[in-house]
């Protein structure tokens, strides 16, 4: 099976402690992510600052020496808080790739915000999928009732 992509950073820190402070003092947080079959999905969360707003991920499968960058789509309805939006996205990802760095662009109000993860890019890299272990065959009838005739 193709490898499965796994985080180098805590994959839900919208569930730490601090969260909203965060977004509220940087505008842009990751809330989670989830390596899938189809890729990495993920969820944005950002300070209500205006109506019209983007949400992007800027990505590279090469170390920077390509990039591309997917639109994140506001996911309604907003969180409880009211003060923030939730946005989501979904970067696709082939079998051969090994290693993913991400960054999130929010752009409002004439601003753009950025969520780097403090500098060091969200990273992550391939673990390979271990297939089921597969144990000694065993008779269909070992843990069936005796049967007579």
């Amino acid at each position: 099976p193709p490898p499965l992509l796994e985080p180098l950073f805590p994959p839900q820190p919208g569930a730490g402690p601090g969260f909203a402070e965060r977004v509220r003092q940087h505008k842009v947080r990751l809330e989670w992510v989830r390596a899938e079959p189809a890729g990495l999905r993920g969820a944005v969360r950002v300070l209500n600052l205006a109506f019209e707003k983007a949400v992007s991920v800027r990505y590279t499968l090469d170390g920077w020496a390509s990039c591309n960058e997917a639109a994140a789509t506001y996911q309604p309805p907003g969180p409880a808080d009211g003060i923030t939006d939730r946005f989501a996205f979904l970067l696709p990802l082939r079998a051969a790739d090994t290693a993913l760095e991400f960054a999130l662009r929010y752009r409002v109000a004439g601003a753009e915000y950025w969520d780097n993860n403090e500098g060091k890019n969200y990273r992550l890299r391939a673990r390979q999928r271990v297939p089921p272990a597969v144990g000694p065959p065993q008779d269909p009838d070992s843990s069936a009732w005796i049967h007579f005739i």
